[in-house]
This record gives C-alpha cells, sequence and structure tokens, in this order.
C-alpha cells in the first residue's frame, strides 16, 4: 500500500475557500448576509421540490437496503467481530450527528411554531401546539438519520468488503467514477464533500457559540460581551482541536461517552422534575401524528399560499443533513466493522431518531408547558432576546436551576466538541492521499481543520445572523445531492457484483479471496 500524504489538489482549493469565506464574514458582514438571503430564496425557490424527493427517497432506500435481500450482507471479511461495543458505537455515532443543535433548539423550536405555525394554522391555537411539537420531532428523526445511515454503508462496505481500505467519498464512488477517482473528479468530489462540511459544521457553530457564551455568562454574571464570545471559541478550539489530535479511539469515544452520560441525566431531570404526566401525554400524541401525516409533511412546499414554512424550517434542516451526510458516512462507516447492512441502517436509524426524539419531546413539551399555562412567557423571550436568553430563562425555571444550567454547559461544550472533532478528524481524512482505514490523518492536518473552523465561527459570530447560517448550509448542500447519488449507486452496483439476485441468508458473510461469480467479493475497482 502506497504511504499516506496531503493531497494537495483537495487540501488546497478547500482550505482556501474556506478561509475566503470567514474573510468575508468578518471583514464584510452586512454584504455577505445580504447576498447569502438572495442565495438562498433562489435555492429553495427552485430546487425545494428536489430537496424533499431526495429526503423521501433516502429513507424508502435506507429501508430496502436494511429488510431487502442485502440487509445480512456482513461488512467485514470472514468472522471478524464488531470493532466497537453497542453502547459507545451508538454513542460516538449519536453525538457526531447531533452536537450543539440539538441542545439549541431542544426547548425553543416549538415555540418558534406556535407563532409560525406549518399549514396554514392558527398562531398559538391548540393545533400549533400539536402539530409544532410533533414537527419538531419530524425535522430531527426518520429522514435525517436515513441520510446518515446510506453514505455509511457505502464506505463500510468499500472499506471492510472490499478491503478498499481509503477513508474518501471519491474512493467510495469509484464503482461509478472508475479511473476518474483518482483524478479530476475525484477531486472535485473530495473538496465539494469538504466545502460542505465546513457549511454543516459552520451552522453548529453558528448556534452553538452564542448560546454557550449566555450559559456562562448566567454562571459567572459577566456580561456576555464579543470577548466572552471569543473567549468561548477559543476554549472550544483547545478543546475539539486536543480531541482531534489525541485520535479516534482515545479522544472522540471519551468524549461520547461522557456526552451520552450527560445527555440522559439532563433528559429525566426535566421529566420527572417538570409536568411528567403532560410531556408523556403530549408526547405520544405527536407519535401519533407523526406517523399519520409522515407522507404530507415529507413533500408539503405550498405552492399555492406562498408559506414560507417550508423554507425556513423543512428545506433547511434537510439540506443541513445533507451537508453532514458525506462526514456522517465517513464516520459512522469507519466505525461500523463486522455490522450488518441490516444492523447499521436499523441502528443508526433507531438509536438516533429514539435519541433526538426522545430529547426534543421532553425539552420541547416543558418549553410549551410554561407558555400555555402562564408560568413564563416563552414566546415573547424568544422574540425580544433570541435562542441563547430564552434556554437560560427556561432553565431557570426548573428546581435547583443554578445547578442545571451548570451541567446544561458542560453538555453544550462537550456536544460541539464531538460534533467539531469528528469534522476535523473527517476534514484531516479527505484531504490525505492514501489513508488506509485503520490508519489516523496527520496531527498538524486535524489541528489545521480545527483552527479553520474556529475561524468560521468568528466570521459567524461578527454578522451574528441566523438566516445568514441557514443560507450558508442550504447553498453548500445543493452540489452535494448528485455527489450523494452517485454514492448510492456505487453501493449497488458492487452488491450487485458481488451476489447478483441471490436473496439474503442468515447471515452472508463475504470473502475477498475470489474473483466475483455471485457468490464471492471483487477485490478491484
Amino acid at each position: 500500500m502506497k504511504q499516506s500524504k496531503l493531497d494537495v489538489a483537495v487540501f488546497t482549493p478547500a482550505f482556501i475557500i474556506a478561509a475566503a469565506v470567514a474573510a468575508a464574514l468578518i471583514l464584510a458582514p452586512i454584504e455577505s448576509q445580504a447576498w447569502a438571503s438572495q442565495a438562498m430564496s433562489a435555492i429553495t425557490n427552485n430546487f425545494g421540490w428536489l430537496l424533499v424527493i431526495f429526503g423521501f427517497g433516502a429513507f424508502v432506500f435506507a429501508l430496502w437496503l436494511a429488510f431487502g435481500r442485502y440487509g445480512q450482507v456482513k461488512l467485514a471479511t470472514d468472522h471478524a467481530d464488531k470493532e466497537y461495543s453497542e453502547v459507545s458505537w451508538a454513542a460516538m455515532m449519536f453525538s457526531a450527528g447531533i452536537g450543539i443543535g440539538l441542545m439549541s433548539w431542544s426547548f425553543v423550536e416549538p415555540i418558534y411554531y406556535l407563532s409560525t405555525p406549518p399549514l396554514g394554522l392558527e398562531a398559538h391555537s391548540t393545533a400549533a401546539y400539536n402539530w409544532g411539537h410533533m414537527y419538531t420531532l419530524f425535522h430531527w428523526s426518520f429522514v435525517p438519520w436515513t441520510l446518515y445511515a446510506i453514505p455509511a454503508v457505502a464506505v463500510a462496505y468499500r472499506l471492510y468488503v472490499r478491503e478498499r481500505p481509503f477513508l474518501r467519498i471519491s474512493e467510495a464512488c469509484r464503482p461509478v467514477f472508475k479511473k476518474q477517482s483518482d483524478g479530476a473528479l475525484g477531486a472535485l468530489t473530495d473538496t465539494l464533500i469538504l466545502l460542505g462540511l465546513l457549511g454543516g459544521a459552520g451552522t453548529s457553530l453558528g448556534l452553538g457559540v452564542p448560546l454557550v457564551s449566555e450559559l456562562v455568562s448566567h454562571l459567572f454574571g459577566v456580561e456576555d460581551s464579543i470577548g466572552m464570545r471569543l473567549g468561548v471559541i477559543g476554549f472550544w478550539a483547545l478543546l475539539f482541536g486536543g480531541s482531534a489530535y489525541r485520535g479516534l479511539k482515545q479522544g472522540i469515544r471519551w468524549l461520547s461517552d461522557i456526552n451520552i452520560v450527560l445527555a440522559i441525566i439532563v433528559v429525566l431531570f426535566v421529566l420527572f422534575a417538570g409536568p411528567t404526566v403532560f410531556i408523556l401525554s403530549l408526547t405520544m400524541n405527536s407519535l401519533g401524528l407523526l406517523l399519520d401525516s409522515f407522507a404530507q409533511i415529507s413533500f408539503w412546499l405550498a405552492p399555492i399560499t406562498g408559506d414560507n414554512f417550508p423554507d425556513n424550517w423543512t428545506l433547511f434542516y434537510w439540506a443541513w443533513w445533507i451537508a453532514y451526510a458525506p462526514l456522517m458516512g465517513l464516520f459512522i462507516g469507519r466505525i461500523s466493522k463486522g455490522r450488518t447492512i441490516k444492523s447499521l441502517v436499523l441502528g443508526t436509524l433507531t438509536w438516533g431518531s429514539l435519541g433526538c426524539m426522545t430529547f426534543l419531546a421532553v425539552c420541547g413539551a416543558y418549553a410549551q408547558h410554561l407558555q400555555l399555562t402562564g408560568a413564563l412567557d416563552v414566546s415573547s423571550i424568544l422574540g425580544t432576546s433570541g435562542i441563547p436568553a430564552t434556554v437560560v430563562a427556561i432553565l431557570e425555571t426548573l428546581p435547583f436551576s443554578t445547578l442545571v444550567i451548570g451541567v446544561f454547559t458542560l453538555l453544550s461544550f462537550v456536544f460541539l466538541a464531538t460534533t467539531l472533532d469528528s469534522s476535523a478528524y473527517v476534514l484531516a481524512s479527505i484531504s490525505t492521499k492514501n489513508l488506509a482505514g485503520d490508519e489516523e490523518p496527520a496531527r498538524w492536518n486535524r489541528v489545521a481543520w480545527a483552527v479553520i473552523l474556529a475561524a468560521l465561527a468568528v466570521g459567524l459570530l461578527v454578522i451574528d445572523a441566523l438566516d445568514t447560517v441557514k443560507a450558508s448550509t442550504i447553498m453548500l448542500a445543493l452540489p452535494l445531492i448528485p455527489v450523494l447519488l452517485v454514492l448510492f449507486k456505487s453501493l449497488l452496483n458492487q452488491l450487485h457484483d458481488d451476489f447478483g439476485r441471490q436473496l439474503a441468508k442468515p447471515e452472508l458473510v463475504v470473502s475477498t479471496k475470489h474473483s466475483t461469480n455471485g457468490k464471492g467479493v471483487k477485490n478491484d475497482n
């Protein structure tokens, strides 16, 4: 195997573009904000139909992979065991795929929908409460996690079945790209992946920095200033840069395990300290509404009424998940050795959706209960003071609020760190040529990407505009749709070549030591 080295053709353009975007945000915030808003409107108006088709189609395709003829194909040669336990695997997957977004939106997203409800409902009506709570679960569950699962299968298949141990999307696309995976087409693909990932990570930063800064300011009784937020960014850069420097097993898994424990503590405390029966009842109501309305809301774009809800929320979320899908494909695929296609898909879908829906259902129902009973006018606070101040105000209503805010702050720090160190790890992996699946990219490369992510955070801090953050995500996600379609096609080509149309067996363990004849697996392109 050739020695791994920096891929200049991929690293240089992506790094320069990312640095230029960060500089534009810092030096020309007003112009950047106006341009981003125009671009977002153009994309959602012209390509919203594509985003919803892609999201729903990916969901159907993922179910077919799990329950179809190839579901029992094992993502390993011979009888290799799983590399990670179910708990550690689920913790790393969940922490990498969610990050600070869950902390930012868990209390406030259903409150946003009270004022601007979907489907033309009356604001602050009973229906707005019901649909607002349900829509939050919809945006964070089935479709997002299937968008992560399919690329993960493609990457893991390439790594552990075809034994092409190179952690890059261009390599996973080789069955379609052929020799062009090593040429300009492969370099362009990996560059688009890097830029999309930077957009997704930038969204997490744009949401996370103000929230944690507000939490820290409240805890220590100091003013939430630019200096405070820059300090938060600096601390984060050290935290996730240090974790990325330590690598996958020593850094990322350790942080992920801490993450899950803290998240469970927060959810259980809010559930039992709050109106437990109301929270559980509203959650069951929302699950029924979601299952009953899933097809309708998956395709709702409001072309007649011109309702902005799909553009501002559903299309933004689908773009956010698409931007992260290659990262999660590479990351989940890397840690999924020894699993079957079915266990990978259903594990990702089940653990991811269950974790998000539990957190959002409990926290969202608690916030709605405060609004419904008049204990706290959450909607007014959100409208006048923004997300960070609203989250703090809600947390203050809980018993032992200072301790709760402290734990919530720590969880927010660690959640973003696990997402961003996974991002830095994958960014470095993609920009490294001939990197084997069991190798780790150079430490300086990981730290360099951690630095550029911090620079993007500073740029987003300067503009302080959520709409611009959303726009950047949608713009960078759109070019990734054809890349992901090629990735899906490459996976199908390999499965068909290796197994033909034979039906799944109890556990189909494959060998890469034979040329393909319907029973063996190719060990070539």
